[in-house]
C-alpha cells in the first residue's frame, strides 16, 4: 500500500498546474497519467492571457518563451461577396501585459510544467499509470486503485483525490455527482492544411452555404476546425476526401489550386459534448476541469477554464493539506468559487449553438451575403471599439483566479 497527501488523476493542464502549485506550497502530490508521454495531436493548444500571467507569476515566463509558439492577435471573418476581412476581436486593443493568445503544442506546455514539478521534492509524476477504481471506505474516498502499462496493479491512498482526467473520467458515472447533459448541434473535424506567405494571419472564421470553418494560423500550416452537423461524419467518410477539399476551396478562395487533405486518416473527429456535474465533490474526492464540466470548443476556452479551476483548488486546498487540517468545507469551496463562471460560460456557448452554429449549418447565416450577417457583426464594422469586448471575454473569461502566494517565484 502506497500513500500520498493529494492524488491527482490525469496529467492534463488542470492536473499538472494543480500538482505544481500544491508541491510548491509544500504538499505531497502524486500525479497519475495513463500514457507514457503527453504527445497527442489536436489537443487544445490555446494558452490564454490569464494562463500566460500565471506562468509569469510562477517564474516560468522565460522557459515558456523558448517553446515553439504562434501568437494569435486577431479574430477575423471574411464578409460580403468580395470576402473583405472584418476584425471581430483585436487583442492588441487590450491594456494588459499579455494581449494575445499563445498557440503552443500542448505536449510542450505539459512537459514544461512536468520539468518545473520535478524540481519540487514533494512532487511525483507517474506515467503509464491508469487509475481504474476509487477506494471507498467508511463513506469516503481514500485514494485509487491503479494499473500500469506492464499490467502491475496497486493502491495509492490519499487524503484527497482530484479527478482531472477529462470528460471521459471514470468518476463521472457516480450517481451522487449528478451529470447534467446539454444537447449540441455539431461535431468538429480537426486537420491541418498548408499555409503560405501572404495567407491571412491570426484566426479566420467562415460561414458560407451551410458550412462553418475556422482556421488558426500556426505558422507554416493552418489548424482547421470544420464544424459539421452532429452525427454526419460516418456517412461523409464513405465518400472521397476530395469533397472536403472542394468545399474548402469553394469557401476560401486563397486555397484554390493547392493540395490540402490527402486522406480521411488525417481528419480527426471531436464528438462535441456540453455538460457539467451538479456536485463536483464527495468526501475525499474533487473533480475539476473537463471532469467537472465538459465545454464546447466554441471560443476555445476549455483549457483556460480548467487551469483556472486548478488555481482556485490550489488556493483553497494548499494550506489545509500542508497543515493536515483539510475539512469538507475547503473542498466544497472550490465548486462554490468556480460554479457561476462555469454556468455563465456554458450558457453563452448554448446561446451561440442555438443562434449561430445551428443556423449556420442550416444555411440561415451566410457571411458571403451581408443581408444574412448577424447584426452584432455588422455593428462591429461601424463601431470598431466593440472589438474589445469579444477580445476581453476570450482573453479573461468571467473571472481570473490568483494562485497561493506560497507557489509564486
Amino acid at each position: 500500500m502506497e500513500r500520498t497527501t493529494c492524488c491527482i488523476v490525469g496529467g492534463g493542464p488542470a492536473g499538472m498546474v494543480l500538482g505544481l502549485l500544491l508541491a510548491r506550497s509544500g504538499v505531497e502530490v502524486t500525479v497519475l497519467e495513463k500514457h507514457d508521454d503527453f504527445l497527442r495531436d489536436f489537443r487544445g493548444d490555446t494558452v490564454h492571457p490569464t494562463t500566460l500571467q500565471l506562468i509569469d507569476d510562477l517564474g516560468l515566463a522565460e522557459t515558456f518563451e523558448e517553446l515553439p509558439q504562434r501568437r494569435l492577435n486577431q479574430v477575423r471573418v471574411p464578409v460580403g461577396p468580395e470576402g473583405q476581412f472584418l476584425t471581430l476581436g483585436d487583442f492588441g486593443t487590450l491594456s494588459i501585459k499579455y494581449n494575445y493568445i499563445a498557440m503552443v503544442p500542448q505536449w510542450d506546455f505539459l512537459d514544461m510544467l512536468a520539468d518545473a514539478g520535478k524540481q519540487e521534492p514533494t512532487f511525483t509524476l507517474r506515467m503509464n499509470t491508469e487509475a481504474t477504481e476509487l477506494i471507498r471506505e467508511g463513506g469516503r474516498v481514500n485514494g485509487v486503485r491503479y494499473r500500469t502499462a506492464d499490467g502491475r496493479t496497486g493502491e495509492l491512498r490519499a487524503t484527497i483525490t482530484v479527478a482531472c482526467d477529462g470528460r471521459k473520467s471514470f468518476v463521472r458515472d457516480l450517481p451522487e455527482l449528478g451529470l447534467r447533459d446539454f444537447s449540441t448541434p455539431m461535431d468538429v473535424r480537426w486537420f491541418r492544411i498548408p499555409r503560405l506567405p501572404g495567407d491571412p494571419a491570426g484566426a479566420v472564421a467562415m460561414i458560407h452555404k451551410g458550412s462553418f470553418t475556422a482556421l488558426i494560423d500556426r505558422g507554416d500550416y493552418f489548424q482547421v476546425a470544420s464544424i459539421i452537423a452532429k452525427g454526419t461524419d460516418p456517412k461523409d467518410r464513405t465518400g472521397s476526401v476530395e469533397q472536403l477539399n472542394d468545399a474548402l476551396r469553394a469557401n476560401l478562395p486563397w486555397l484554390r489550386g493547392r493540395e490540402l487533405v490527402r486522406d480521411w486518416d488525417e481528419v480527426k473527429l471531436l464528438h462535441v459534448s456540453l455538460d457539467r456535474l451538479r456536485k463536483w465533490q464527495i468526501p475525499g474526492l474533487l473533480c475539476i476541469g473537463d471532469a467537472a464540466h465538459a465545454m464546447s470548443p466554441v471560443g476555445g476556452v476549455g483549457i483556460n477554464l480548467a487551469v483556472q479551476d486548478a488555481v482556485a483548488a490550489a488556493r483553497h486546498l494548499a494550506g489545509p493539506l500542508r497543515d493536515g487540517r483539510l475539512r469538507r468545507a475547503d473542498v466544497v469551496a472550490v465548486q462554490r468559487r468556480r460554479w457561476l463562471t462555469t454556468v455563465l460560460i456554458q450558457r453563452v456557448q448554448r446561446i451561440i449553438h442555438d443562434n449561430v452554429v445551428g443556423p449556420a449549418l442550416r444555411g440561415s447565416i451566410d457571411f458571403a451575403d451581408e443581408v444574412h450577417v448577424p447584426l452584432p457583426l455588422r455593428l462591429v464594422t461601424r463601431m470598431p471599439w466593440l472589438r474589445r469586448i469579444p477580445a476581453y471575454l476570450l482573453a479573461y473569461g468571467a473571472m481570473r483566479e490568483k494562485p497561493p502566494k506560497s507557489a509564486l517565484r
